[in-house]
């Protein structure tokens, strides 16, 4: 693995983060509710830099892949975030398409060719 999927996936992480502190400072107010938003622009701004980064240098992944990689790992974090911090619901069926969608990314990644 090339250091811009590590990259990719650290941005991806972000991307989690960014919807975690959006669904906190609904539960917020005054200066808890300021301290999520900060940490939303922070969250958000890196996860953007970090999913660039990633489709650049000397080994650079193609802008749909790292899209898709990108996207789909915010989105299982998120789930996985949910579940731990906000008490979502927990099914059979959730976890089979989280499990699918993790298959998918795993999928990009292994038949992603570098971009010329």
């Amino acid at each position: 693995m090339n250091l811009n999927w590590v990259i990719l996936i650290i941005g991806g992480i972000f991307e989690s983060l960014f919807a975690l502190s959006l669904g906190k400072m609904q539960q917020t107010t005054g200066k808890d509710m300021l301290g999520w938003l900060i940490a939303f622009i922070l969250f958000v701004s890196l996860s953007m830099l970090l999913l660039f980064k990633s489709m650049g240098g000397e080994h650079p992944i193609p802008t749909g892949t790292a899209y898709a990689v990108w996207a789909g790992i915010g989105a299982v974090g998120t789930v996985v975030l949910g579940i731990l911090v906000f008490k979502e619901p927990v099914t059979f069926w959730r976890i089979f398409f989280l499990s699918t969608l993790i298959l998918s990314i795993i999928g990009l990644q292994l038949t992603s060719t570098v971009a010329k």
